[in-house]
Order: structure tokens, then C-alpha cells, then sequence
């Protein structure tokens, strides 16, 4: 029903056309079951079973014409977009700042021999869906990757290739987020990144001249910088980031790349250059604001609470992937960021309207407050049982559900 209603305010199913005619689904009903399928881990077998006067054909036959990765983007641009055009959004920032992070998914089943062990996450093979979000809660991009690969591979792809109207200018990751190649390229390319680094006292600065003009910094300074091989390669390094700006390479290939040229690469050891300026100024800033650290840890605590909402709603199979092609697991991981970023939607609608209420009920509400709501709650939100999708449950054009009564105090 909550799928319903947002499609209602948006109409996102518009975007899953098929893959010959461009047409859209005839039977809307059908197409949210499928991305329900996918976003809450049941698969299409048991959503036939779970859905009364579905059948298992007829959800494959919608999956392989009308669902695609072109589809699931533009559909969740929709309702990025919906969310960020918000006026109650405003209370949580504008839109210009994000943060990323990787959320492992064990693999079993059919799966296990896709999955990669990382230590970090225990001895299980397992798949990272590696999710943006803005300031705002939406989840604007996310991508399968593997847990072996460092998620600084792939923070700028979803700066780059998201189909929102975001226009992001700050972003923030955790340790695992950063190298010095990504430092170098993201201000290459317009972006202000804010790393939170682990055990800062362990990384190093690295200074154009001798270390005697620094003696306060003097602990921290780990080398000078090579300014003469930036300059020689200089027209290298602007090729490369024309090329990922357009999209004639991913940014995610070529840090994959770069990060394995030998050490005498030219343009690997020019851009390390340049990204040692970056994160060198970029420390000095960290050490010196406690704005820019609260901001950075306010980002990534969204990106935590966006993660328990997606383990809440991925929560079929014990939440394990156990799809053996790479594009079914994709698919999973597009319907989960979808139902994410409705259940955001959703809840930013509804919080308004609760926060209205009070107001006409006399209750003093203080605008400062609403910054610490969130969208992110489900414990209104039925995910298990049969998945009926009946006609009665449509809410009308411009019409809402009506609210809880407000209990006597």
C-alpha cells in the first residue's frame, strides 16, 4: 500500500517500459509485486506463493521484459527527486552534501561461489551493496560490489552517475572510503571530500618545502611533495578526468587501474602527488574544525541508520543473496534502494502532516527540533505476511491517509 500511494505522488512505475515497445506495464499491481520481490529478498517462487492470483510465469515474464537497470535508475530518480523538492526535507539539509558506505549481504546457497571473504566482515563469502545517501535520507545510487575491493573504488561513480537532481558538493566516507587517488580526482572534478579517518595520528602530511618552516607539524610530516611530476603530467591528469566527467571511462575502472600500475607509473605517481596536496589540506582543516567533523560524522550516521532500514526490509532468506547471476543481483539490490528511498519518501510526507497536526492541536512545536526527526523509521510498516494489493487501499489523487488520534497526555 505505501508503494501505491507513493506511486500515486510520482508515478515511478512509468519508467519500467518495455524493453521492445516502450510501453508501460499493463498491470501495475504485478510490477510493484516483482519489485517487492526483489527488494525484500523473497525471490519471484515464493512471492507467486505469497501473492494470492499471482503465479510465478507471469512475475518472470514482467521481470525479464519490463525490469532493468536503466528502469530501476530513472524510477529511483523519481523519487529522489520527489523527496529533495520536499519543504519538510529542508529540515535535515539542502542537498548538497552526502556520504557513502558498503553494506555487507553474505552469499549462500547457489551463491556462496560468487561471494568473496573479507575479513572485515567475519569467514563468509558475502557481496557489499555499496549505497550514497544525501543529506536529506534519499538514497540516490547504489552498486554491487565485491567485498575484497576497497569502497574507495567506487565513491566517485555515484557522484558521477546518479539520474537525480542532487547536486552534490560535499561528500563523506569512512576510512575504507579514502586513497590518495580518490583525494586527487574528486577535487578534480568539483567535489569537496571529507573522509572520517581512522587513527589520524598514523597518517602523514607532506609538505612543498624542507620541514623546518613546520616545526609544530614537524611529527605528523611524512615527506616532501614531487610539484616537478605533477607538472610534467599535468595534461595526463586533466585527459583522465575529462574522461571519467564524460563518461567515456567509469571512475570506479580506472581506480581500479591506477591502483595497480607499478609504482613508476607516471600518471599513478602524479595523481598520488596531487591527492597528497588534497588530503595534506585536508587534515589541517580536520584538525583545526570542529564544524567540518560534526558535519562529517553527522553524514555517516545517516548512512548507518540507512543501512539498518535496508537490513530490516531485506529480511527474507536471513538475509543472504542467494542469486547466482550477477544481474538477479543486481536487480536485488536496485528493488532494495527503490523501496528505501519510498519508505524516505513516504515518511517525509507523513511527517509534515504529523508535525501540521500538532500545531492545529495547540501543541508548540520548535522548528529547530524537526532537524532531529528522521525518515528512516518501519516499525509502522507491515513487511511480512501475504502481499495483497487491493483497489480499496488506493488513496486518491491529492488525498492522505488520516492520522493516529493524538492521545490525552
Amino acid at each position: 500500500e505505501l508503494l501505491l500511494e507513493v506511486d500515486e505522488w510520482t508515478g515511478f512505475t512509468r519508467h519500467f517500459a518495455h524493453l521492445k515497445s516502450g510501453d508501460p506495464a499493463k498491470d501495475k499491481n504485478l510490477l510493484l509485486t516483482t519489485i517487492l520481490a526483489d527488494a525484500i529478498n523473497l525471490g519471484l517462487t515464493k512471492m507467486a506463493e505469497s501473492c494470492p492470483g499471482t503465479t510465478y510465469a507471469k512475475l518472470a515474464w514482467l521481470q525479464a521484459w519490463h525490469i532493468r537497470d536503466e528502469t530501476y535508475g530513472a524510477a529511483l530518480a523519481d523519487l529522489v527527486n520527489a523527496q529533495f523538492r520536499h519543504p519538510f526535507a529542508e529540515h535535515w539539509g539542502d542537498g548538497t552534501t552526502s556520504s557513502s558506505d558498503g553494506q555487507n549481504f553474505r552469499t549462500g546457497s547457489k551463491a556462496e561461489s560468487t561471494g568473496h571473504i573479507n575479513p572485515k566482515y567475519g569467514s563468509s563469502p558475502g557481496r557489499t551493496f555499496y549505497t550514497h545517501i544525501s543529506d536529506q535520507y534519499a538514497p540516490f545510487h547504489t552498486k554491487v560490489v565485491n567485498v575484497g575491493v576497497r569502497d574507495s573504488t567506487y565513491v566517485l561513480d555515484g557522484l558521477l552517475y546518479h539520474e537525480s537532481d542532487l547536486r552534490i558538493e560535499e561528500h563523506y566516507t569512512d576510512t575504507a572510503g579514502f586513497t590518495d587517488h580518490v583525494f586527487a580526482l574528486m577535487h578534480l572534478l568539483g567535489f569537496r571530500f571529507a573522509p572520517r579517518i581512522r587513527d589520524l595520528g598514523d597518517t602523514k602530511l607532506y609538505i612543498p618545502k624542507g620541514d623546518a618552516a613546520y616545526d609544530a607539524l614537524k611529527p605528523m610530516i611524512g615527506g616532501t611533495l614531487n610539484i616537478k611530476h605533477v607538472r610534467a603530467h599535468w595534461d595526463e591528469i586533466l585527459r583522465l578526468a575529462t574522461s571519467i566527467k564524460q563518461g567515456t571511462v567509469t571512475a570506479s575502472l580506472m581506480l581500479r587501474k591506477l591502483g595497480s600500475y607499478p609504482r613508476q607509473n607516471g600518471l599513478a605517481v602524479a595523481l598520488r602527488e596531487l591527492g597528497r596536496i588534497e588530503r595534506t589540506l585536508f587534515i589541517l582543516d580536520w584538525l583545526q574544525s570542529v564544524e567540518l567533523r560534526r558535519r562529517v560524522h553527522a553524514g555517516l550516521n545517516k548512512g548507518e541508520a540507512r543501512n539498518a532500514l535496508a537490513r530490516a526490509v531485506f529480511f527474507n532468506r536471513l538475509g543472504e543473496i542467494r542469486d547466482r547471476s550477477f544481474e538477479q543481483q543486481r536487480y536485488r539490490a536496485s528493488g532494495l534502494n527503490l523501496v528505501t528511498a519510498a519508505v524516505v519518501l513516504w515518511n517525509t510526507v507523513y511527517l509534515e502532516r504529523a508535525a501540521h497536526a500538532l500545531r492545529g492541536n495547540g501543541h508548540a512545536i520548535d522548528d529547530a527540533l524537526l532537524q532531529y526527526l528522521s525518515p528512516l523509521g518501519w516499525e509502522h510498516i507491515n513487511l511480512t505476511g501475504d502481499y495483497l494489493w487491493r483497489s480499496s487501499a488506493k488513496i486518491g489523487a491529492g488525498k492522505f491517509r488520516p492520522l493516529r488520534p493524538l492521545q490525552p497526555a
